[in-house]
């Protein structure tokens, strides 16, 4: 696999979303089947899975054509705050011949229905925790995309919550199901490597452009824009700060830290287990664009291991990064060198050493489906999911202590059992989270 290779089988986040095709979609290897037996005609009403989505935007209309691919699932129910994107939703369930949706502007009209399994949220991250918290308690399981939520305390809060009512939670990094870099992982893991004392991953992308400096306007005709702010502060409306640029202001989000990183640092730590960080560096900024975003376009964060150091790099504007991959992992030991990305990996040998062949192997495909036929299972065992809570805090926390360090421009030291940062009260703050009248989140370690 070369550079150029590469740069071709990656997908930006718009081509990844709309790639799923029902008739391209295949399996990682080893995965459960997505049609058991028979036709999907066959499947007992028993049988069904009833998923209500809450978040009718890219990631919503993407995740609920891939799990449309299992037959058992019937989706009753889309939620959204704007019509145009719910109305998209309910033309998706009709194109895979499910029965029109109800549609509703408030989730808890969907927590209340009693012939809901599941929920899956993919709306904006601050509204993450809430809805999947809530449907905890309601006793239903989770699909929620990543990062798990804007704040680490509120990713604890949902960890609380699942374990409270024994609910099976899925956070959807979909990489954690791919079977190339579960393979590469598990060479990390093996020792093959000898020792490896540096982790590194980087998202250098062309594709993000400037977002401009619109004005304040009113919001669009169908949106209820005070329910899409929910718990966040309230401001005027601004286009760069609702759909999809959300993602580039820190009361919704984390910018490309949360965004790209946590997939990333996700598959970096498949290879190096779940201890915490003792301490983490970041430096960056505003360097490329000059627009009213307030996230870092430019970023590195280096985090301390009690064995290992990990380095994250972000920079919009280009694609020529590390390697000749626009986006990639690498793990560096003693006896040799795996470089990762969706195209493959690659297994360099040290010169002087021969313990371990080099080798390439190809990517493995779109790892959705197995993702999410994961979720499924797991509902019916009751077994956790590959992404459980547990892990998805642990790496969604570890993207959000780099942009504590970002914000505050200081080394921070963690204490992983506790979950707070040492010896700096402001930092310590920032793993917390205020909500907006009357919204309240249960579980919540302090407020």
């Amino acid at each position: 696999m070369n550079a150029d290779t590469t740069k071709k089988s990656v997908l930006s986040r718009r081509q990844f979303v709309n790639s799923t095709s029902l008739a391209a979609l295949g399996l990682v290897a080893g995965a459960a089947p997505l049609i058991r037996t028979g036709r999907a005609a066959e499947v007992g009403a028993n049988d069904k899975v009833r998923i209500g989505l809450i978040g009718c935007g890219g990631m919503g209309q993407g995740d609920l054509t891939c799990f449309f691919l299992n037959p058992e699932v019937e989706c009753p129910v889309v939620c959204d705050v704007d019509d145009s994107k719910m109305l998209k939703a309910a033309s998706i369930c009709e194109q895979n011949k499910r029965a029109k949706p109800e549609m509703v502007k408030d989730f808890r009209r969907i927590l209340e229905r009693k012939d809901i399994d599941a929920v899956l949220v993919a709306t904006p991250d601050h509204w993450h925790a809430m809805p999947a918290v809530l449907a905890c308690q309601a006793g239903k399981d989770v699909y929620v995309e990543k990062p798990l939520a804007r704040t680490i305390d509120e990713g604890r809060a949902m960890v609380e919550a699942a374990r409270k009512h024994n609910r099976i939670v899925q956070m959807g990094s979909q990489w954690r199901s791919c079977n190339h870099i579960i393979e590469a992982a598990e060479i990390v893991k093996s020792g093959k490597l000898g020792k490896v004392s540096i982790v590194r991953g980087w998202a250098y992308l062309d594709w993000l452009p400037s977002i401009g400096k619109p004005a304040d306007c009113p919001p669009p005709e169908g949106v209820d824009y005070d329910m899409w702010l929910g718990p966040a502060p309230k401001v005027p409306f601004n286009p760069n700060r609702f759909h999809f640029n959300f993602r580039w202001f820190w009361d919704y989000a984390g910018g490309l830290m949360t965004d790209w990183g946590v997939h990333l640092i996700n598959m970096m730590l498949m290879g190096m287990g779940q201890q915490a960080p003792k301490s983490v560096f970041s430096t960056g900024g505003k360097f490329v664009f000059d627009d009213n975003s307030e996230t870092p376009d430019s970023q590195v964060a280096v985090y301390e291991f009690p064995d290992f150091t990990l380095i994250w790099e972000h920079k919009a504007g280009m694609n020529n990064g590390l390697h000749g991959r626009s986006w990639g992992v690498q793990w560096s030991g003693t006896e040799g060198t795996i470089i990762l990305n969706d195209g493959g990996y690659q297994v360099i040998t040290e010169p002087k050493k021969a313990n371990i062949e080099s080798e390439r192997k190809p990517g493995s495909g779109d790892p959705r489906p197995a993702h999410v036929r994961n979720f499924l299972e797991c509902m019916k065992t009751r077994k956790p999911p590959v992404l459980n809570l547990e892990v998805g805090h642990h790496v969604s926390t570890v993207a959000h202590l780099g942009n504590i360090a970002l914000r505050t421009g200081r080394k921070i030291n963690w204490d992983g059992a506790q979950e707070r940062v040492l010896d700096d009260p402001a930092a310590d703050r920032m793993i917390g989270t205020d909500y907006r009248g009357p919204w309240k989140l249960p579980y919540l370690k302090r407020t």
